[in-house]
């Protein structure tokens, strides 16, 4: 080797395996700052990626919480996702193969009543939909274009939701 010639640099090379456990779980910021001594260019962007594989390596399906949701035999199930405005329960999604779509429920129907008591909020519809039981019977009064009719859903038990 000449004079002549500067000295061979060889760039750092950090892998996750090189920090250590408690240098790991004191998270992103104490990762960024091992990672940047270690001479790594972007130490930020190594330490994140470095975490989101802290976290996936310790997940497992078994420990993770939304995996299954669990089934509401006991409560009842309608089908639509909805909002209050103007004073009433309007009907923003109807889903498919649910009460809610066999009695043809559309998206901007009001829900005015359930069994002759007047829907005034979200929690009211919740409490009467969800406090009813598979297989009842609840008689809604729908507005729909300015035209009100009765509908009579037969709930079903909430759905399995898997992930």
């Amino acid at each position: 080797m000449s004079d002549d010639q500067p000295p061979e640099t060889v760039s750092p090379v950090l892998r996750r395996e090189a920090l250590l456990p408690n240098e790991r779980s004191r998270g992103l910021g104490t990762v960024a700052v091992v990672c940047t001594m270690a001479g790594v260019a972007s130490g930020l962007a190594l330490a994140t990626t470095l975490m989101a594989m802290q976290v996936a390596d310790s997940m497992s399906p078994r420990a993770c919480p939304y995996q299954r949701a669990e089934v509401q035999q006991d409560h009842g199930f309608l089908g639509i996702g909805y909002s209050f405005r103007r004073g009433m329960i309007e009907v923003d999604k109807v889903l498919p193969g649910t009460p809610a779509a066999a009695i043809s429920l559309q998206p901007g129907d009001h829900l005015i009543s359930i069994d002759g008591d007047r829907i005034d909020s979200m929690e009211e519809l919740q409490d009467r939909i969800f406090g009813a039981h598979p297989g009842s019977t609840p008689s809604i009064l729908i507005e729909r274009n300015g035209a009100a009719r009765t509908v009579r859903p037969t709930l079903i038990a909430w759905p399995t939701i898997t992930y």
